[in-house]
């Protein structure tokens, strides 16, 4: 069974990427190396940030006593995920800082950001969109992997990165109690629920992210993994 070590210690990231690739893989998280260093998510782009994520995880791994200990499998893979929502009639935005959106308003000039809750996030984005009336509020969510074959005391080998979209739109308020982050306002492209509301496997079928991991696990099928 290959071990995915998911650079996450978001539990609903993690959920959803292990519902979405399915049991045949061996899942540990961040959550499972704590005292692992935070990356600074300071790329231009999604990819960016999940190779960034996917190589410093990796390195840390590598030069750790006794890691290949903890990873229980010699086709062991770290997967970075970075992802957030892009909405037009912000010109991008959020973006890259989907997850921070609301704490960049506090933040002193230069210094790292922290993510912000994602009622704060949500609130931020209602108050921007408050004049932007329904046809005007097309929007997606945009999902980037990055992954990287590795074992401890050996080389670290090129990674691979992984891309998926879902087009919809936004809701002038929040409705449903599932899902994470901007889920209760996006609506996505043929449905007329908000991800929020959505079951989960209706979600991980239409989602950015599964479209990724789509990809993704083909890429294990390539590799015989």
């Amino acid at each position: 069974m290959t071990t995915v070590i998911v650079a996450t210690r978001n539990r609903h990231k993690l959920s959803e990427i292990a519902g979405i690739l399915g049991k045949h893989y061996r899942f540990l998280s961040l959550l499972d190396f704590s005292e692992a260093p935070e990356t600074v998510e300071d790329q231009s782009t999604f990819a960016g940030n999940a190779m960034k994520k996917a190589r410093e995880l990796a390195r840390w791994m590598q030069g750790r006593p006794g890691m290949d200990l903890r990873i229980p499998d010699a086709h062991a893979l770290i997967l970075a995920d970075d992802s957030g929502l892009e909405v037009d009639a912000l010109k991008g935005a959020p973006g890259v800082h989907s997850a921070r959106f609301a704490a960049l308003d506090a933040r002193p000039a230069g210094a790292p950001t922290a993510n912000s809750t994602d009622a704060a996030n949500n609130a931020k984005l209602l108050s921007l969109l408050k004049d932007v009336p329904a046809g005007k509020r097309q929007a997606r969510f945009r999902c980037a992997l990055a992954s990287i074959r590795v074992k401890p005391a050996q080389p670290m080998l090129a990674g691979q990165t992984f891309e998926g979209t879902c087009e919809g739109c936004l809701q002038a308020a929040a409705t449903g109690q599932g899902g994470f982050g901007y889920d209760p306002l996006f609506v996505p492209a043929g449905q007329t629920r908000s991800f929020a509301e959505l079951e989960a496997s209706a979600k991980n079928q239409l989602s950015h992210r599964a479209q990724a991991l789509l990809k993704f696990r083909s890429y294990l099928d390539t590799l015989g993994l």
